[in-house]
Protein backbone atom coordinates (compact mmCIF):
# COMPACT_ATOMS: atom_id res chain seq x y z
CA UNK A 1 0.00 0.00 0.00
CA UNK A 2 1.34 3.15 -0.92
CA UNK A 3 1.92 6.82 1.29
CA UNK A 4 -0.67 8.45 -0.61
CA UNK A 5 -3.50 5.21 0.23
CA UNK A 6 -2.50 5.12 3.65
CA UNK A 7 -3.29 8.69 3.68
CA UNK A 8 -6.57 8.73 2.55
CA UNK A 9 -7.31 5.52 4.38
CA UNK A 10 -6.78 7.51 7.43
CA UNK A 11 -9.04 10.84 6.08
CA UNK A 12 -11.71 8.19 5.57
CA UNK A 13 -11.32 6.80 9.09
CA UNK A 14 -11.56 10.50 10.54
CA UNK A 15 -14.28 11.18 8.48
CA UNK A 16 -15.94 8.38 9.21
CA UNK A 17 -15.46 9.06 13.15
CA UNK A 18 -16.68 12.92 12.84
CA UNK A 19 -19.59 11.43 11.13
CA UNK A 20 -20.20 9.60 14.72
CA UNK A 21 -19.17 12.47 17.06
CA UNK A 22 -21.79 14.92 14.63
CA UNK A 23 -24.33 12.56 15.38
CA UNK A 24 -23.64 11.54 19.13
CA UNK A 25 -23.68 15.67 20.02
CA UNK A 26 -26.74 15.76 18.17
CA UNK A 27 -28.28 13.22 20.30
CA UNK A 28 -26.99 14.75 23.54
CA UNK A 29 -28.16 17.93 22.35
CA UNK A 30 -31.72 16.35 21.77
CA UNK A 31 -31.40 14.98 25.36
CA UNK A 32 -30.00 17.94 27.05
CA UNK A 33 -33.27 19.98 25.34
CA UNK A 34 -35.76 17.21 26.79
CA UNK A 35 -34.35 17.29 30.22
CA UNK A 36 -34.46 21.19 29.81
CA UNK A 37 -38.12 20.89 29.35
CA UNK A 38 -38.80 18.76 32.12
CA UNK A 39 -37.20 20.85 34.43
CA UNK A 40 -38.97 23.49 33.42
CA UNK A 41 -42.01 21.57 34.07
CA UNK A 42 -41.11 20.85 37.28
CA UNK A 43 -40.64 24.60 38.42
CA UNK A 44 -43.59 25.38 37.14
CA UNK A 45 -45.62 22.62 38.67
CA UNK A 46 -43.73 23.38 42.16
CA UNK A 47 -44.74 26.62 42.16
CA UNK A 48 -48.31 26.17 41.72
CA UNK A 49 -47.87 23.68 44.53
CA UNK A 50 -46.18 26.66 47.22
CA UNK A 51 -48.76 28.95 46.39
CA UNK A 52 -51.77 26.33 47.12
CA UNK A 53 -49.43 25.45 50.08
CA UNK A 54 -49.21 28.99 51.28
CA UNK A 55 -53.19 29.51 50.69
CA UNK A 56 -53.47 26.60 52.82
CA UNK A 57 -51.87 27.65 55.64
CA UNK A 58 -53.23 31.08 55.48
CA UNK A 59 -56.83 29.71 55.68
CA UNK A 60 -56.01 27.50 58.25
CA UNK A 61 -54.08 29.92 60.39
CA UNK A 62 -56.27 32.59 60.34
CA UNK A 63 -59.12 32.18 63.21
CA UNK A 64 -62.27 32.36 61.95
CA UNK A 65 -64.46 35.08 64.05
CA UNK A 66 -67.72 33.45 63.22
CA UNK A 67 -66.76 30.69 65.29
CA UNK A 68 -66.80 30.57 68.95
CA UNK A 69 -64.09 29.69 71.11
CA UNK A 70 -64.19 25.70 71.98
CA UNK A 71 -65.52 24.89 75.27
CA UNK A 72 -62.86 24.53 77.95
CA UNK A 73 -63.41 21.76 80.60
Amino acid sequence: MGEQERLMQRVDELEIRLAHQDRTIEELNEAFATQWRAIDETIRKLAVLENRLLSLEQSTSAPSSSEPPPPHY
